[in-house]
């Protein structure tokens, strides 16, 4: 199992919408990549390590696939449209990670 990392990562003038995340961009993935996606996650920053600190990233959004080769003949045909869609909640360049779930 693997899981796709993005980060958005928290500063100065980011602007993210949440809703606009939450009921039109994530269901748009899980249609697009289909059943290939086994499971999907959205994190929201709240805080850092420190009392009081600013969350280190906006959101995090975390989905799950038997393995690369599986993520990458769903999101790769709908990459365009799916990276295409940033502009509509955020002006952050999102960091993105591949790992393999290990528990």
């Amino acid at each position: 199992m693997i899981k796709v990392t993005v980060m958005y990562p928290n500063g100065t003038g980011s602007k993210f919408d949440m809703n606009y995340y939450l009921e039109t961009h994530i269901p748009m993935v899980k249609e697009k990549v289909g059943s290939a996606c086994k499971g999907i996650n959205v994190d929201e920053g709240l805080g850092g390590g420190e009392p009081g600190s600013t969350a280190t990233y906006t959101a995090i959004g975390h989905l799950l696939f038997e393995s690369v080769e599986a993520f990458q003949g769903s999101f790769g045909p709908n990459a365009e449209a799916i990276m295409g869609d940033l502009p509509n909640f955020t002006n952050i360049s999102p960091i993105i990670q591949i790992s393999e779930v290990k528990l």
